[in-house]
């Protein structure tokens, strides 16, 4: 199952590769758009990471069946790793690309200008300017302050099952630390960190996509 990334959707270049690569294998894939995002309806400024991963979970009790292997992408990786948490016994391996656990409290806020802070504090709103997308992204008060009841790394994370994460260094927007830190933190043994010395943020070069692929077929054939 891959859980896609903040503002991202399902017709991404990853989830697209995935898509291909489990028909290619006859493995059964899914992937989904959370609300406000993609095909989803929804306002998209509405959105919390409680939502998002409400969706998640609702998407893989209606239609899943026994342990997956959840592929999660910025975003992503704090929701498979809230899903690990909250649905241990659907885990049979997690694969993280440039995961991005607590970014609203550890990577948002603390990078914040005094300006940008008090414009959401008053507005409840910031228009952020986007890298990857002529829209700006959408940053609400309420996304901070509700992503503070889902924060994971603060203290040991039990998951089991093996753990893969996938890092650029030169990834401009959640630092490859962050992938050595939830290592750190999970309590499972089996854990192995990738670093990609010159990947970027998406992981989507040919290169990157060879490297999620072979990961998620080392995980499969085991």
């Amino acid at each position: 199952m891959f859980l896609g990334g903040f503002a991202s959707d399902m017709t991404g270049t990853k989830a697209l590769t995935l898509d291909a690569h489990a028909k290619s294998r006859g493995q059964a894939f899914l992937r989904l758009d959370y609300q406000g995002h993609g095909q989803s309806s929804g306002d998209f400024a509405d959105g919390t990471i409680g939502l998002w991963h409400s969706d998640a979970l609702a998407v893989i009790d209606a239609v899943t069946e026994g342990p997956q292997i959840f592929v999660g992408s910025s975003m992503g990786g704090w929701m498979m790793l809230l899903t690990a948490a909250r649905r241990p016994e659907r885990v049979a391996g997690l694969v993280g690309i440039a995961p991005a656990p607590d970014f609203t409290e550890d990577l948002m806020w603390p990078n914040f200008t005094d300006e940008v802070r008090e414009t959401l504090e008053r507005d409840g709103i910031y228009q952020r300017p986007s890298e990857y997308s002529d829209e700006p992204y959408t940053i609400t008060m309420k996304l901070i302050e509700e992503g503070r009841n889902h924060l994971l790394l603060r203290e040991p994370l039990v998951v089991d099952g093996p753990i893969r994460l996938l890092h650029g260094m030169a990834d401009p927007d959640v630092p490859y630390e962050l992938s050595l830190r939830i290592a750190e933190h999970v309590t499972c043994p089996d854990v192995q960190v990738r670093l990609i010395k010159d990947g970027d943020h998406r992981l989507s070069t040919e290169r990157d996509l060879a490297i999620l692929t072979s990961t998620i077929d080392d995980l499969l054939d085991a």
